[in-house]
This record gives structure tokens, sequence and C-alpha cells, in this order.
């Protein structure tokens, strides 16, 4: 068997020296091909708990330290609310929180914890995946750059980020990047392993997000249609980079991480160059995404009163201006679609003013500025490809009978 094998590999290569390019070319489809097995491969039900708490272990990332203290988060338990409405009828918070394969959940009021919880082998120092969460932080940072003078939003990207005039987003707007509505063809669906975003992926594996990136093509004009690009922001990384003159994390930890009171050290996965994935790879503990959504709920400032995030962004990143960000218009489907900000999602039927930061497989922060609560959810949702806008949909109906019950 052995013989057979070095044979064979003795004969591919001659075929490869003989073929040249084209084998090269070949050999390197496979390699793409066994790099979407192996990102497929981290969501099989036996093993996502494990790998959603070990993504910055496992793949290339970025430490970025922790704050010098901790913001205190005072805890007095509550009950949550029995039930919640969904698809005309009652449900079970209980059962929601197990369907929903949660592994943490936080609900804080007033700024006192009132419910916390562990699951799934997950607690209090796991570092949990943001996936697109990682997109409201990104914002967060785009905020701040344009108080400090950094960003015009009005600006074409490729001002700042020059590579990103070789491709389709050219021209594109800082702004419309920012609400999705670039313009760039991208197919999002992580079941397809031919997809845009494996696509994506492949390169945080195997080469560059960012020559990746600047290279998409644009299909429709921008600023017409919100249609939702992983891309976008990774863009908006490459922008900052270009205005601070900082690699990504390192301005991360300066404006906010080292700001905002957190508790743990965050993770940012990268790609083979060192480049942060923007798109979906910050890694960090449940409290301190809670940390950061106390944040917007109290318009920029931390715990201590600092100012942040500036409360014109904060404001305008949760409030749609454009009839194709606006909260629910026909999706098409029978349904009613999001709202959209800077990197904020509005739901349907708002409630409270609220609004929320969601990364697939069910992570969410989520923000009722009325009822002054916000809640962060990790989770492990395997079904996903299948019912995952459902249970995007659930999981906001129950936050808001949550909020509204406390």
């Amino acid at each position: 068997m052995k013989k057979v094998l070095r044979r064979s590999l003795g004969i591919g290569a001659a075929v490869m020296v003989a073929a040249g390019g084209a084998a090269w070319a070949y050999r390197d489809t496979i390699l793409d091909y066994r790099a979407a097995l192996e990102y497929a491969g981290n969501f099989k039900p036996d093993v996502i708990d494990q790998n959603f708490r070990s993504l910055f272990v496992k793949y290339p990332s970025i430490r970025v330290p922790k704050s010098a203290a901790a913001s205190p988060l005072e805890k007095q338990e509550r009950p949550l609310p029995d039930s919640y409405g969904f698809a005309g009828e009652s449900r079970s918070v209980e059962d929601w929180i197990a369907r929903s394969q949660t592994t943490g959940l936080i609900v804080i009021k007033d700024g006192v914890i009132v419910h916390e919880r562990y699951l799934r082998g997950n607690g209090q120092d796991t570092q949990s995946i943001a996936m697109s969460l990682s997109k409201s932080f990104v914002s967060a940072l785009v905020g701040r750059a344009v108080e400090d003078g950094l960003i015009d939003i009005s600006r074409p990207v490729e001002s700042y980020a020059p590579a990103l005039a070789e491709g389709g987003y050219k021209g594109v707007t800082v702004k419309n990047v920012l609400q999705m509505s670039s313009g760039i063809g991208f197919n999002e669906d992580y079941g397809d392993l031919n997809s845009d975003i494996v696509r994506y992926i492949i390169q945080i594996l195997r080469g560059s997000v960012a020559e990746f990136t600047a290279h998409l093509k644009n299909d429709i004009p921008q600023g017409t249609l919100n249609r939702y690009v992983s891309a976008d922001t990774q863009v908006l990384g490459l922008v900052l980079e270009g205005a601070t003159g900082k690699p990504l994390a390192d301005y991360f930890n300066e404006i906010l991480w080292s700001k905002l009171g957190t508790e743990a050290d965050a993770f940012w996965l990268a790609d083979q160059k060192g480049e942060a994935v923007a798109a979906g790879g910050l890694n960090a503990v449940l409290r301190d995404y809670a940390r950061f959504g106390l944040l917007y709920l109290n318009e920029g400032r931390n715990q201590s009163g600092e100012q942040i995030v500036p409360v014109d962004w904060v404001r305008a990143s949760t409030t749609p201006d454009a009839e194709h960000l606006m909260p629910g218009r026909d999706d098409g489907f029978g349904g009613k679609s999001y709202g959209y900000g800077y990197q904020w999602w509005i739901p349907p039927e708002r409630k409270g003013g609220d609004f929320t930061g969601v990364g697939i497989y069910g992570q969410f922060i989520y923000v009722n500025p009325e009822r002054r609560v916000v809640i962060a959810k990790t989770s492990a949702y395997e079904d996903y490809n299948n019912t995952g806008q459902a249970m995007k949909r659930e999981s906001i109906a129950a936050f808001q009978a949550i909020a509204e019950g406390l």
C-alpha cells in the first residue's frame, strides 16, 4: 500500500512539473477545498460548543489586554418573565434558552445584573466568538475617528485605503459601507462552500482578507439597497487603519477596550498576514460584551462617565436615515425587514427605541434605552443555516418581553 501511495505521489509530482502553472492552480484549489472543509467542521454538533470558546486558540489571533481596572457590575438576581409572544402563541422563556442552545445569558436592568447564567460548558471566564457582533465594535471605532477628524464618512473609502481603488469599492462612500449599502455583490450563505463568505473565510485560513476584499465587484449602485455584506466591515477596518496609521487591534485597544472597564483580555482572529478579521473575529467574555451594550445604553459613556464614543454617533448608528434602511419594510417573503444603522440592527417592530448587534449562530447584544435594559447572549445554535433567521426573530421577541417584563 505504501509503495502504491509513493508511486502515485511521484506520478502526481511529475504531472505537476509538466503542467506548470495549471498544476499549481489545481493544487491551490485542493488546498482551498480542504480549508473550506476545515471551516465547515467547526460547526458540527459534537464540537460546536468547544470550538466557539476556543477559535482564538485554534487559529492565529491578536491579544488585546484588559482594562487596568474592571468597572464594577452590581448583581441582584431577579426572576425573568416566564413567557413571551411569538408567531401568534405564548412561548416559554426557559424553553427558548434551551432551544436556541444558549451558552451564556446576562440581563442588566438599570446598570444592575438581574440574571446571569452559563451553559453547555461555558463559564464567566469563557472567551466566546462574537461573530458579526464584531461589526458593531468596529462601528464604534469609526465614530471615534470621525469625532477626532480622522475620517469623513462622505468621502470614498479609497481616500483612506488606496488598495480599495482596485475593485468594486472604488468610489463607495464610508457611510454607504457603514450602512451595508455598498452595492458589492456578495453571497453570504454560510452553508454554501462556494459562497463569497466562505471564500472570505478561506482567505483567513490561507491568505489575505484585505487583498480578497479589495478585488470584490459591485453589481448595483451604492446607497440604493441594504444588503448584508460582511466584507463591508473588513473595508471599515482598512479605512480605520489607513486613517489612524495603526493596526485595527491596536486602535481598538487604545480607544475602546482599555477604557471600557473590561475584566478580561480580548482576542481578534487574524489572517495569515496578521490582519485582524474585522467582520467577525472578536473573542471576549460575556460580561465584557454586556459592558459594550451599557456603553451604547449610556450614549457612549463608560461607567466612569468618560465619553468614549460620541453621543451623536451612537444616535446616528441606531437611527436609519433612508427609505431602504427603515424597519418594517416588506422583505419579499411575507415578513418585515429589519432596519439598519451603522452596523446595528433595528427590530421590525421596535419597542422602547431598541436596537441590537447580531452574530451568526446566536450571538446578541440587545439594548432597550427606554427600559434601561441590556441583554448579551452567546450561543452555539447548530441549525443556523436552516432556521437561523427564525431563531433571530424569536430571540428578539424574547428580549423585548424580558425588557418589558422587568
